[in-house]
Formats: structure tokens, C-alpha cells, sequence
């Protein structure tokens, strides 16, 4: 019988005795293959799940959005899969610090990482080194695999969306998320301008009479007007190349594309600077005042002024150039809606809102 064998260490802690080794990514495939195809269909739930009430599956959209990153240049999972896997399966040497398995497809249950692992089947270079560190209870009780399984999968804290947005300032390569990140900062940071002190950074409000708009909300805005994949521009630069240049539709669809490629980020901090105080100006009370029940200056009003922004942009023929507050006003004054208007029973919360929004602008713009 195959066998593997992969350095390991023996850890204690209250739950008891666990392993913490490094494995060879092909080798994680293959001893928890059954597990994710398990999870991949759905179609049968394991008695640790049973005994949670919590069912987990494979979500594609997750498996694919990681299978992309791992080929990314500088991809990387510093967090533990975590295993299960039978007594009657381990040898363990406490001398050599290693532990062999059988290599086999149904040796690990897997507790957490599914979406790892099977991202993994995705990696590109076949023999290249990507190493997995992986924790392995050995032999528990059905009892303990369901506290370690439901508190991975029910209470674990989920990371800010904000926060992810903040830790791009410490990136040394240009990126659209670092670019996006800064120019939100810069335009809530600075007296005068009409987000100054308006954006909460970590997705949390410090003041809630002010701060209305997440960081992440407003900077997966402007990475939307300068990238068509993010990740894959961040790639490039991490590898000393310059994405490329947009043109013609794509350009159009992209309109602060080739001013980042330019590296001219603060010409699309002033053109949002520009383009938000010409909404300020148009409607003070519906920007400036917060309210329960005012939308304007929320993500529902915010979102749909980010969708319009672009046929307001474009609609002067100046893409790459600054459009100044009197032309983006000259726009506004053409919209009859007053303050007064902006308000919940007029645009629900959440995408209907937006879009009512978004259309009523169009129509009585003239830009339709």
C-alpha cells in the first residue's frame, strides 16, 4: 500500500492532543478527495453534520475565485486546513517529528478548508512545491469533532470587509485596491471635501451623525471605473509589468481605466471630489443631514450616484481629463428632484431603490 510521510509536531491543548504538520499540496488532494466530492454534491450528510444541524457545502463561486488566486504570484493560505482522520490510519514517530499515511482518498475528513483544497486541484504548476500547513485531530469522539466543527462554521467572526480595504495601505506594489483605498481615505481625510469625515474606514461608525458610507463600499465603487479584474492588475504589478491600456467600449464601460494606469490618482480624486460637491451643492439637506429616513447620502443613494456617475463623466467627452463641479452642476440642475425626495418610501433600501434611482436620474437628465 502508498504511503506518505510529512513532517509533524504533537501540540497540547485543553481539548486534548493534536498534530500540526506541513503537507505537499497534491497530497492534501488525494487523502480528502472522497470528503470534497461529498461536499461538491451534496448529497449525503456525515454524522458530524447531523449532530451540528449545520450542513456544509462546496460553494463554486468560492472554489472558483480560489482556484484564480492560487495562481497568482504571491498566493498564499498562512491558515491551517484542519483534518480528522482515524487512529487506525496514523503511524507517528515521535523521534523523526513525521507522520505517514496511507495514501488513499478516504483517510481525511476535512473540518475546515474545503474551499482551499479544492481550489488547490487548480494549481497550475503540477510538481511545483505549494505546501499546506494542516492540523489533524486523530481518533476524536463524534462530541468533540462537532465543538470543533460548529465553532469553526457557526460562530467564527467574519473579516470586515472595510478592514481587508484598510490593509492594502501597507502594500508596497501598486494595485486598483490600493488605488481605491487611497483616494477614499485622501477625500475623507480632507477639509472641504464633500466626504470629509463622512466614510466609516473600518466598516464601523466611530460617529454615526456623520459617518454614512463604508470604505468598502465606496472603494469597490471606484475599482469598478478603473479595472475589470483587480485581482489580476494587483498580478501584474506584483510581477513588474503595467496592466494595459482600455479602449473604445471597454474604455467607455471603464472610464478612470487608463488615468490609473497613468498613475494620476489624484486626478480621479478630484474628478469624484468634482463630481460629489456638484451633488452636494444640487441637494445640501439630502447630503449633509443624516436621518433614519433620508437615503441620499447612504449606500442606496450612494450606489446609485456611483451608477451615474459614469454617464455623467462620459457624457462630456472628456475621458481622461478632469471635468470640472460647474459641468457635472450643469447636469444636476437639469433634475427637478428635490431633497425632500430622497427618502426610504420613495427608494427602498438595497438594489430596487438603487435602481429607481439610478433610472430616475437618467430619465430626467436627458443622459438615457
Amino acid at each position: 500500500m502508498q504511503e506518505i510521510t510529512f513532517k509533524c509536531l504533537k501540540c497540547k491543548q485543553p481539548i486534548g492532543e493534536f498534530y500540526i504538520g506541513v503537507m505537499n499540496y497534491d497530497d492534501l488532494i488525494k487523502i480528502s478527495y472522497a470528503d470534497i466530492r461529498r461536499l461538491e454534491t451534496g448529497t449525503e450528510m456525515r454524522e458530524v453534520e447531523v449532530y451540528t444541524g449545520i450542513q456544509r457545502e462546496l460553494a463554486p463561486n468560492r472554489v472558483k475565485e480560489i482556484a484564480k488566486y492560487v495562481n497568482m504570484v504571491d498566493s498564499t493560505f498562512p491558515t491551517g486546513v484542519i483534518l480528522h482522520i482515524e487512529e487506525k490510519d496514523i503511524i507517528y514517530s515521535e523521534e523523526n517529528s513525521t507522520m505517514t499515511l496511507p495514501f488513499k482518498d478516504t483517510v481525511a475528513k476535512v473540518l475546515d478548508g474545503q474551499h482551499r483544497i479544492a481550489g488547490l486541484e487548480f494549481f497550475p504548476e503540477r510538481g511545483s512545491e505549494f505546501q499546506v500547513n494542516v492540523t489533524i485531530f486523530i481518533g476524536m469522539e463524534l462530541e468533540d469533532q462537532a465543538i470543533v466543527f460548529a465553532t469553526i462554521n457557526k460562530t467564527q467572526t467574519k473579516v470586515n470587509k472595510s478592514l481587508v480595504s484598510d490593509l492594502y495601505d501597507f502594500a508596497t506594489n501598486r494595485s486598483p485596491q490600493k488605488t481605491a483605498h487611497n483616494i477614499v481615505r485622501a477625500l475623507n481625510q480632507k477639509e472641504g471635501s464633500p466626504f470629509y469625515e463622512k466614510i466609516k474606514i473600518l466598516g464601523v461608525a466611530n460617529d454615526k451623525e456623520k459617518e454614512t458610507i463604508t470604505q468598502a463600499t465606496f472603494a469597490e465603487g471606484i475599482i469598478k471605473y478603473i479595472s475589470r479584474d483587480a485581482m489580476a492588475d494587483r498580478d501584474i504589478y506584483k510581477r513588474g509589468k503595467t496592466p494595459n491600456k482600455f479602449t473604445d467600449l471597454e474604455l467607455l464601460s471603464r472610464p478612470l481605466r487608463n488615468i490609473f494606469i497613468d498613475e494620476q490618482d489624484h486626478i480621479i480624486a478630484q474628478i469624484l471630489w468634482n463630481y460629489f460637491d456638484a451633488v452636494m451643492n444640487k441637494w445640501p439637506n439630502a447630503w449633509n443631514l443624516v436621518t433614519p429616513e433620508m437615503i441620499l447620502n447612504k449606500s442606496t443613494g450612494f450606489l446609485a450616484l456611483m451608477k451615474f456617475f459614469k454617464d455623467a463623466y462620459i457624457s462630456f467627452g472628456k475621458i481622461g481629463q478632469v471635468v470640472t463641479i460647474e459641468e457635472f452642476s450643469s447636469i444636476f440642475n437639469r433634475i427637478n428632484l428635490l431633497d425632500k425626495d430622497f427618502n426610504r418610501g420613495n427608494y427602498l433600501p438595497g438594489t430596487a431603490g438603487q435602481a429607481k434611482l439610478y433610472n430616475e436620474l437618467m430619465l430626467e437628465s436627458g443622459l438615457n
